[in-house]
């Protein structure tokens, strides 16, 4: 399972949303092609709902299974193909 850690899109200590567009612009989205990846918040900050939003959106172009939270509590949040 592939990780994003969203403290990783920081900007000053909080996500600012241009530069976070930005970034998640500039992802290899290939590195995610047809895999379950696991979208981990940030301990440290709030994260608004559109960036789970944004990130979603894009991953949801190529990952198999997209989840939320922990590994070991992790929330199904998107799966390609299924019903």
């Amino acid at each position: 399972m592939e990780t994003i850690i969203l403290d990783d899109f920081l900007e000053g200590g909080i996500i600012r949303e241009r530069s976070f567009r930005q970034q998640v612009r500039e992802l290899d989205l290939d590195q995610f092609q047809d895999k379950k990846v696991i979208i981990k918040g940030c301990a440290s900050v709030t994260v608004p709902t559109w960036a789970y939003l944004i990130i979603t959106a894009q991953l949801a172009q190529v990952a198999k299974k997209i989840y939320y939270g922990e590994p070991r509590y992790a929330v199904k949040i998107y799966s390609r193909g299924e019903k």
